[in-house]
């Protein structure tokens, strides 16, 4: 791939792997029954429906996507809508300073984005790379904000609300994403940890972690290092852009845990049931997954080695791992497993 400038953390990668939900909630495929609401703050609110919205003059543009768990996609091909057309329809009022997008599915996603921002950047988007969105990257109707992390585009849009003050979305109440969001910075992907220091020790401790199970609360970058919890059974915890390096979890289950983004070099992991568990973006360096059970994990931008400048290359031990059906793996990661073994079918 080429020597391009990437934001601090990111890898790239010409696949276009899927993130978040792959389905809307009921209905939202039905074309006949489709619309989209711009209201709120504006003096004409309408209403779209599928024949209208193609009705609108369409353009296409090429931008470059930055996923927050690690993954960037450039030269992109997106045809749409640019949102400062439906703004100028509407005529939003002096009062309105966000804009609110709202999706079509079963955890009711939403995202705002300063007006300003949304009227230069944000699209309305039905294709990309010359075909049709498919139903887990957006069908029929997406939104695209390339200057923001990809969580801030919003899947199955069906509404956009102008507003007079911000309203956090579903990824920035849930998890702690930063509610700017720009990946240029670096230091945008969650606003701060979420333990206090006494809850951190308890956590620590390992004996009672039924509090942080799915889907309870969600950890964001607590400070674990060489964790050894006394009970095994992990299954559902949610730890986030943890601290985990040196972690000694031999034989626990962490079905559908999520680990995403989350420092795990060096972690001791092997016999783990990792089926099903998110770790998007996790740093498995140095780790050693003999014989762990990762199918059906969530891998986009996931890393079992790693190289820097100045130190040995660091690669985790995966004879014996299990990783069929999961999915995500970007090129390089999946040209390490193949090479030492591990069937990606």
């Amino acid at each position: 791939m080429p020597d391009t400038p990437l934001p601090p953390g990111q890898a790239l990668t010409r696949k276009f792997p899927v993130v978040g939900e792959s389905a809307p909630a009921p209905g939202g495929l039905d074309l006949d029954s489709w619309q989209l609401t711009v209201d709120g703050r504006v003096a004409s609110p309408v209403t779209l429906d599928w024949s209208r919205y193609l009705a609108l003059p369409h353009a296409e543009r090429r931008v470059d996507i930055h996923c927050v768990t690690g993954w960037s996609r450039l030269g992109v091909s997106i045809a749409g809508v640019p949102l400062s057309t439906l703004l100028d329809a509407v005529r939003p009022l002096p009062s309105a300073r966000f804009v609110r997008f709202a999706s079509h599915s079963d955890r009711a996603h939403d995202t705002s984005l300063p007006i300003e921002l949304a009227r230069s950047d944000t699209w309305l988007v039905h294709a990309v790379d010359g075909a049709p969105l498919t139903v887990e990257h957006g069908f029929p109707l997406r939104t695209v904000t390339p200057a923001r992390y990809f969580y801030k585009s919003l899947k199955w849009v069906r509404r956009i609300e102008l507003m007079d003050e911000d309203r956090l979305g579903y990824w920035e109440r849930e998890s702690a994403y930063h509610n700017v969001g720009d990946p240029w910075p670096g230091d945008q992907r969650f606003t701060s940890g979420s333990l206090e220091p006494q809850e951190l020790e308890r956590l620590r401790s390992g004996r009672d972690l039924s509090r942080w199970r799915l889907p309870r609360r969600v950890v964001i970058g607590a400070a674990l290092p060489g964790w050894d919890p006394r009970d095994r059974d992990l299954r559902g915890l949610q730890l986030k852009h943890c601290d985990l390096r040196d972690a000694r979890l031999e034989g626990a289950d962490l079905r559908r845990a999520n680990l995403s983004l989350s420092d795990l070099r060096d972690a001791r992991l092997a016999g783990c049931d990792l089926r099903e568990a998110d770790l998007e973006g996790a740093n498995l360096a140095g780790a050693d997954l003999a014989r762990s059970d990762l199918r059906g994990a969530a891998l986009s931008a996931t890393r079992f080695f790693e190289e820097r400048e100045g130190s040995p290359r660091r690669e985790a031990r995966v004879d014996g791992l299990r990783i069929d059906g999961a999915s995500g793996l970007l090129e390089d990661q999946e040209s390490f497993l193949r090479q030492r073994g591990v069937e990606l079918a």
